[in-house]
């Protein structure tokens, strides 16, 4: 599947494009699993007249944009990880079946294990991201997971544990990828140099003057491709200018037995050549293992999950 076009990408940019990772019959069951979500949380709005009628033949993001309109929050209940912020006992998320085939989809990890090796962890943090078009959003919307995300690098975003762990993200396109409906653009090269400092801006973000965003660009990604980026390689997204949604999920990987820069957080192992006995198969105890950590950080101090002070001096 990796061409040498692409491993010079890589080795020059930092990211490479990979078209078809994901088969048609697991774009399907992922679509399937997340409109059957989406339709109950929408039949409990309608019954509580939060959200309009839209008739049986409404198509998924006309349910979405159509809730998130009305201030229904769909987002957190369809997330594939835990909140940042302070989190409770009953904090909804999601994880099922769909969703664990794709993470260990046999072709993806081909991939991943091209660029790490064959020991290989399905790290914990991952989302969803479904972004409804610009005009939509609410002015006092600063989540990136649903607005724009600010410039940053991915080691950035991860404790400090893991400074030194081998670890590739995986960006997932459901929809189609565009400039137009808001895509990531890329400064390509950067991932040779350092990490740069972060602040806590709308969410963690390279700081102020250490970065040429002239330098960026954009990297589409049609339905079923990947966009796998180094750790290093400063992205961001595009505003969604489209009149639809652009939807893709935002996976990482790592070394096994290295940190995953949230180990509070359950973590698998995905494939293994030397001890294949250890991956995970069954995509209940993957809830499972996510219900076990909710009950218990939610009973305990919250851990600030992003390592970056607002009083340092490059966030003055």
């Amino acid at each position: 599947m990796l061409t040498q076009e692409h491993m010079n990408d890589w080795n020059t940019k930092g990211f490479m494009v990979v078209e078809d990772v994901l088969g048609p019959e697991v774009l399907a069951s992922v679509r399937a699993e997340y409109e059957g979500l989406l339709d109950g949380l929408y039949a409990e709005w309608l019954a509580q007249d939060k959200v309009p009628d839209l008739g049986p033949d409404a198509r998924f993001e006309d349910k979405l944009i159509a809730a998130y309109t009305r201030g229904c929050d769909w987002h957190q209940s369809m997330d594939i990880s835990l909140p940042g912020e302070r989190f409770y006992a009953d904090t909804p998320m999601h994880f099922g079946p769909a969703v664990f085939d794709m993470l260990t989809y046999a072709p993806l990890l081909d991939l991943v294990e091209k660029l790490i090796g064959p020991e290989i962890t399905s790290n914990p943090i991952q989302h969803v991201r479904i972004k409804p078009p610009s005009p939509n959003l609410r002015a006092d919307e600063v989540r990136a997971h649903i607005g724009l995300t600010d410039w940053h690098q991915d080691r950035g975003v991860a404790l400090d544990q893991a400074d030194q762990t081998d670890m590739v993200t995986i960006w997932l396109a459901i929809t189609d990828a565009t400039p137009e409906n808001g895509c990531l653009q890329l400064i390509p090269g950067q991932h040779r140099g350092q990490m740069l400092p972060h602040c806590p801006k709308r969410q963690t973000a390279i700081a102020d003057g250490f970065l040429d965003e002239n330098a960026a660009i954009p990297a589409p990604v049609p339905a079923g491709g990947a966009l796998i980026l180094h750790p290093l390689t400063p992205h961001s997204s595009l505003p969604n200018n489209s009149d639809g949604i652009r939807w893709s999920f935002d996976l990482r990987y790592n070394v096994t037995g290295q940190p995953t820069g949230r180990d509070h957080f359950p973590d698998f192992v995905a494939r293994s050549k030397a001890q294949p006995e250890t991956e995970l198969r069954d995509w209940r105890r993957l809830l499972e293992m996510w219900e076990e950590a909710r009950a218990e950080l939610a009973a305990t101090p919250h851990i600030n999950q992003h390592r970056w002070s607002p009083d340092a001096p490059h966030c003055a």
